[in-house]
């Protein structure tokens, strides 16, 4: 299953390698990835596929909360076909 992860939190140094690399830990592969900072806002949009990961979606959820909490960032899961509904025009 193919799931879109945002990240927002204030830019520092390895935020990209540490949520790439807790995505890794779970064999959730990365098929896209976009990041900007916005003043001194650090955001990254990614489309993961999640098919391989032994987690349900909402279990991962729970686990990039709390290591966004950890990390004072804003890390949240969402499959792409909920996360496409709810930004259709």
């Amino acid at each position: 299953m193919k799931a879109i992860v945002t990240v927002i939190g204030k830019d520092r140094v390895g935020i990209t390698a540490s949520v790439c690399s807790l995505l890794a830990r779970h064999n959730i592969n990365i098929l896209d990835i976009t990041q900007t900072v916005l003043q001194e806002f650090f955001t990254m949009v990614m489309l993961v596929d999640t098919t391989a990961c032994e987690k349900s979606i909402g279990e991962m959820a729970d686990i990039l909360e709390q290591a966004g909490g950890e990390q004072e960032l804003s890390i949240r899961i969402q499959r792409e076909d909920i996360f496409n509904a709810m930004h259709r025009i």
